[in-house]
């Protein structure tokens, strides 16, 4: 995939719902990258802040409507995407998270190389017959993608173990070191919380409010924290469909912020990051976090354990599910502000070395490589386009 100044370079289409929360930012990171690197680089997705944002880029935005999960309206989604796909002519398509890797991969069935990047597995998020039909139809689906990209080994393997065949790459999700970076002590906390004592220990969570990233159990965690630690303060930063029964469950000492549009001063204003995630494919926050030199606590699942330093774990990973445990680890370092600084100080160093966003463009360019470097471009999905889902 040679690059030069008067030869365009691919044309690329992103396929991406949802359009909020981590895909968001690396999709985001992506294009920014893919401009710069001189590809031509459309982004298909529902008209949201994303959308606006990645068009003040340089993208070109195509709208389509989609919901995040399938239902009865997915035949009418597909068909939208195959028309957007006939009138860009991509050489290749990206398509991100399981809603755009199930409604692009039936859209296009592999007749341009195609790249899925799940983002975390949809039969991890469903359970019963619903966990069974997303396994079945990963397993079907995976035969159009010419490349599934994971962002943690344990993704992979996941994914191994569950029957999903393919061509695997592991690209880890990386951070851009010149956004989340440390602050200078005592200069951020009073902008985001002028009510709040600054000498207050603050534990802060960053992340979509829903049942994946588990703030049920950190607010049940909380109490106990509040019994050690009883000045201590807990700020949920994010929205999501879970908010309104959250903030119902709270106890008075936690603060919802809602949707903000930068992340970077919340976790500069903590004493710990939290994410007590349920699963993961590779979370951001904990590695923006660390970039900021703030100390986390994550839980011990598929991806999180993956963006934690060697020897971290058994200060920073806690069980899944487990209110007692998550507590206990959090009265703990809000107590201990020397080993905070001293976790901190080892995350910040291990983040810029193995998780620089830059890093990540370019392996992603290299698979697109793969891909593209002796094919010609693929012709485009007729636009009238017909052939049921079902096939």
């Amino acid at each position: 995939m040679h690059l030069s100044a008067t030869d365009p370079g691919p044309r690329v289409l992103h396929l991406t719902q949802p359009v909020d929360g981590g895909v968001a930012r690396v999709v985001t990171d992506l294009v920014r990258s893919q401009l710069t690197a001189g590809l031509h680089v459309t982004v298909a997705c529902p008209d949201s802040p994303l959308a606006a944002e990645l068009r003040r880029l340089g993208a070109d935005l195509r709208p389509w409507r989609a919901t995040r999960s399938p239902g009865p309206g997915l035949s009418g989604e597909v068909l939208r995407l195959a028309r957007i796909v006939a009138a860009v002519r991509p050489d290749l398509v990206h398509a991100h998270s399981a809603k755009a890797g199930l409604a692009g991969r039936l859209a296009v069935r592999g007749r341009i190389p195609t790249v899925f990047q799940p983002h975390a597995w949809s039969f991890e998020a469903v359970d019963g017959s619903a966990a069974a039909l997303a396994l079945g139809w990963e397993r079907r689906g995976a035969r159009w993608a010419a490349r599934t990209v994971c962002v943690s080994e344990a993704e992979r393997m996941r994914g191994v173990h569950a029957g999903i065949p393919g061509n695997w790459s592991v690209i880890p999700n990386g951070i851009d070191p010149a956004r989340f970076h440390p602050a200078a002590p005592g200069s951020v906390r009073p902008a985001v919380l002028p009510d709040v004592d600054p000498a207050a220990p603050l534990a802060v969570c960053v992340g979509r409010l829903c049942r994946q990233k588990g703030q049920d159990v950190l607010l049940r965690a909380w109490e106990s924290v509040l019994r050690r630690v009883p000045d201590a303060r807990l700020v949920l930063v994010g929205d999501g469909p879970d908010r309104a029964r959250l903030e119902a469950e709270a106890p008075g000492a936690v603060l919802f912020t809602g949707p903000v549009t930068e992340t970077a001063p919340w976790y500069r204003a903590a004493d710990l990051v939290v994410l007590p995630s349920r699963w993961e494919g590779m979370a951001l926050a904990p590695l923006e976090a660390m970039a900021c030199g703030r100390p986390v606590v994550v839980t011990d699942v598929d991806g999180a354990r993956e963006s934690l330093p060697p020897g971290l774990a058994p200060t920073c990973l806690v069980p899944p599910d487990d209110p007692a445990a998550l507590g206990a680890a959090v009265a703990g370092l809000l107590g201990d502000p020397p080993l905070r600084a001293s976790l901190g100080h080892r995350g910040r160093r291990y983040v810029l070395s193995t998780h620089d966003v830059r890093h990540t463009a370019q392996a992603v360019a290299g698979v697109y490589r793969e891909l593209l470097g002796s094919r010609p471009p693929a012709p485009a999905v007729p636009t009238e386009y017909r052939e049921s889902i079902h096939s």
